[in-house]
């Protein structure tokens, strides 16, 4: 389906699949995407994870045809749109900023695509899309007179309303105070699944993209370390990057001293850690794992040794953050340095206070163990740059010649 194919009825169309192959995109003096092969099913909520730098937005930019690639296909519905101008592409995309028309009535910015392609029962259709995102009794209004979540949701219609094949979403709650991006986290997904369409969604923010997608690929120097459900990555990282990145984790390396039938032990600094082989990447040589906070418990005593269970002290308390419904610790170990450890406030009174010394203590089934070791390999990249910076770049490369001519 094109932009310019829009059904007279209903927005349960199914979302064509995308996928990306051998993805690549070289800017003078570096490389922002290196080799990306991503397939995206049709209907999905697929969400593109990863810090400032890694690629994600020159990617979404690649797929969107606001960039050309240096090599690779990219692939919507089966077609090959690679050399496909941008307006051509079955692809609408809801930016961060919502870039409304001011001038325009709610109903009118909604319609405006339609119109210019002289679709006849244009605002039939743009009432249909603002009454999915609750909106129609604003129609009448202008931008300015709606909240940003409103505007939010009037560009996430105006870009519906057109039935893409793949809708791209780029940062488009960063804008939104925390409690309305939370309570439009819900609703995006809640949009998704009534809509039917494919939906991409680029974010650095880790507890959006676990809220929102199926799938979430974790992005990092223009390449995917690791992909799958939110709960599989968030349980079972695969990497130093994924571990650190999605959440926080308490890591430790050390040689792999014994395995038997379900587990292998390692001896972290004379610290023995026992992980299931099921929830190890490696399981011979020197390796790396961890725990997550939440998984850990604090003990004022050295809790005995049982079966199934790490024991860890002692350390102690050198900071305590109150975040109301849990509080985070920072346990100093003579060896391991700095760990967290989040408890649950069931009871103020149980509070540990700064300076406690305390054991630390987590189930074997908790643990997992990584890829590769702490510290990595070395970045693939030199420079970190995002599209911005892309965008200063190329002007200050530009004044150059132009100094130069």
């Amino acid at each position: 389906m094109t932009n310019h194919d829009v059904p007279q009825g209903g927005f349960a169309e199914a979302g064509a699949d995308l996928e990306l192959v051998g993805l690549t995109k070289r800017f003078p003096g570096f490389t922002a995407v290196e080799g990306l092969d991503l397939t995206i099913p049709a209907g999905s909520f697929f969400a593109l994870l990863g810090p400032s730098g890694c690629g994600k937005t020159t990617t979404l930019r690649l797929i969107a045809g606001l960039e050309e690639p240096t090599a690779g296909r990219i692939l919507i519905g089966g077609k090959d749109v690679t050399t496909t101008k941008a307006y051509q592409r079955p692809v609408n995309t809801v930016f961060q900023s919502y870039a409304l028309f001011p001038h325009m009535s709610i109903l009118d910015n909604v319609a405006f695509g339609l119109k210019r392609r002289a679709i006849k029962n244009a605002e039939n259709l743009a009432h249909e899309a603002l009454r999915l995102v609750e909106l129609d009794h604003v129609g009448g209004r202008k931008p300015t007179q709606l909240s940003g979540g409103q505007q939010q949701r009037v560009a996430l219609a105006r870009a519906i309303v057109n039935r893409p094949a793949l809708l791209l979403l780029d940062e488009p709650l960063g804008a939104l105070d925390l409690k309305l991006r939370r309570q439009m986290q819900i609703e995006l997904k809640d949009i998704q699944s009534d809509v039917g369409l494919t939906f991409l969604h680029v974010t650095h923010d880790q507890e959006e993209a676990m809220t929102m997608a199926d799938t979430v690929a974790v992005m990092n120097k223009g390449r995917i370390e690791q992909m799958g459900p939110p709960q599989e990555l968030y349980e079972l990282p695969r990497t130093s990057f994924v571990a650190k990145f999605l959440g926080q984790s308490n890591l430790f390396s050390g040689e792999v001293t014994s395995v038997s039938r379900t587990a292998m032990v390692i001896d972290a600094s004379g610290t023995k850690i026992e992980v299931p082989l099921a929830r190890a990447q490696r399981h011979t040589g020197h390796v790396t794992v961890g725990v997550r906070p939440e998984k850990v418990s604090l003990h004022v005593a050295a809790p005995e040794a049982s079966a199934g269970r790490n024991v860890m002290g002692p350390g102690r308390i050198t900071d305590v953050s109150f975040s109301g419904v849990s509080t985070q610790y920072e346990v100093t170990m003579p060896v391991f340095g700095a760990l967290t450890v989040f408890a649950q406030n069931t009871s103020i009174s149980s509070m540990h206070r700064d300076g406690d010394e305390v054991w630390l203590s987590w189930a074997v089934d908790h643990a997992f163990g990584l890829a590769d070791d702490t510290d990595g390999a070395s970045p693939r990249f030199d420079a970190d740059f995002d599209t911005s910076m892309i965008a200063v770049q190329s002007r200050k490369n530009l004044e150059a010649e132009l100094e130069g001519a």
